[in-house]
């Protein structure tokens, strides 16, 4: 019996598109993804793409030299890439950019923006209708400048048909993997995210980064007050009964003003709040967890540890591995920095 090779891997072809300003990790994360891929069996052919075929300058202030212009472009692409810029309001603003990613976009098969890069995206009408993700400081923006695009801020990326957008710039590595995994499967993404030491799916989302991000000063002064109050001493008595009586209001009024301006609940803020002043008691200092817990106003371990998993998507000790050091193992010869409780 005679025996057959492996079939051949088709070759994938693979363009990034170049602006002025834009991020250097978004463009170099994904193609290392894609190189690392082609050392496992994949055949990725990656190019670059500027709208006149010159440099162009990074945040970094490297410059990068393209492939291509974009007139040059007169082949089908498998995936397009779209980075970001800071400035997002300057690439929206560059209407021949805007018209370029709309063409290329006609002639791709997937289109992926990193981080800011929903933005000249979502410039095109592309997204109208569509799920969304960029970085979680970027998310309010994208939502008021577009509102028919649904914001997701959590998500590290999103998929919505052939269209995928992701967080802030290292994101844009997860979105590759994700996208290595969907044209090869997940072996060959798995090979390479363990070459570039990586997660293969990173745990939790982005509200694990941003942190202090309460509403917005809300327009009534009885609320003003109340917000004012639970921010000041997370862990006190902050009830809906104790809150009413202390603004001199109604239960009722009370959850009407903060359905109307926060869009949730007293006790969905009064959370936050504590898992905020948590967050930033497990950063800054050595305490063990029941006692941030208590400190913090969540009475138990237990309920601080469902809260963080339920608005975080990790838990207290995990958080604290993340954003405490970026030594491995903890702070050395500070109590807790090894075998710490997750």
């Amino acid at each position: 019996m005679t025996s057959r090779a492996a079939p051949a891997v088709a070759p994938h072809q693979v363009l990034v598109v170049l602006f002025d300003g834009l991020q250097l990790m978004d463009v170099t994360g994904p193609l290392d993804v894609y190189t690392a891929a082609n050392e496992y069996g994949a055949r990725y052919v990656t190019g670059t793409v500027s709208l006149d075929g010159g440099p162009v300058t990074t945040t970094a202030g490297l410059r990068l030299v393209p492939d291509l212009a974009l007139d040059e472009v007169d082949f089908p692409v498998d995936t397009l890439v779209i980075p970001g810029r800071p400035d997002w309001w300057a690439a929206v603003a560059d209407t021949a950019l805007v018209a370029g990613i709309a063409r290329l976009a006609d002639r791709s098969r997937t289109v992926a923006s990193v981080c800011a890069g929903a933005f000249p995206l979502a410039a095109t009408g592309l997204l109208d209708g569509r799920r969304a993700a960029t970085h979680w400081r970027l998310a309010d923006d994208l939502a008021a400048r577009y509102p028919e695009v649904e914001v997701d801020s959590d998500a590290i990326f999103v998929r919505d048909g052939r269209f995928i957008t992701s967080a802030g710039i290292s994101a844009g590595i997860d979105l590759t993997l994700s996208l290595v995994e969907a044209d090869l499967g997940p072996d060959i993404a798995r090979r390479a995210a363990k070459f570039l030491v990586v997660f293969m799916a990173r745990p939790g989302g982005q509200s694990q980064f941003s942190v202090r991000q309460s509403p917005r000063r809300p327009a009534h002064s009885v609320l003003r007050r109340v917000l004012d109050h639970v921010a000041a001493d997370p862990s006190g008595d902050h009830s809906l009964p104790a809150l009413a009586a202390r603004a001199g209001v109604s239960t009722r009024h009370l959850t009407r003003l903060f359905r109307t301006e926060t869009g949730g609940t007293a006790a969905q803020y009064v959370e936050r709040i504590r898992v905020e002043a948590a967050q930033a008691l497990l950063e800054a200092g050595d305490d063990a967890h029941d006692t941030v817990a208590r400190r913090s106003g969540f009475g138990s371990e237990e309920t601080m540890r469902r809260a963080f998993r339920r608005r975080l998507g990790i838990s207290p000790g995990a958080y604290r591995d993340r954003f405490r050091t970026t030594r491995p193992g903890g702070i050395p010869g500070t109590p807790g920095a090894a075998g710490r409780k997750a």
